[in-house]
């Protein structure tokens, strides 16, 4: 993936479900439409909620990065 922008980050790493989504949808609740957060989580199920939550709420996933033992998901607000 190349450098992805963001304009906001949460970091939630150490932090189990539903958290991170949690973190995420109130920092998304923030930001203006078509604006992109970076969320960095080390929870394995992760991948999957963030796929899911991105699926229920019309937000664009963007991509997801995996690296020593963390993922790094981009989410670009509706």
């Amino acid at each position: 993936m190349t450098k992805q922008v963001f304009h906001a980050e949460v970091e939630a790493v150490g932090l189990k479900c539903p958290l991170p989504i949690l973190r995420a949808k109130k920092a998304l609740a923030q930001m203006e439409s078509g604006q992109v957060l970076r969320v960095s989580t080390d929870d394995p199920g992760a991948i999957r909620d963030f796929e899911a939550f991105c699926r229920q709420t019309g937000n664009a996933l963007l991509g997801q990065e995996q690296a020593e033992g963390h993922c790094v998901h981009y989410v670009q607000r509706r």
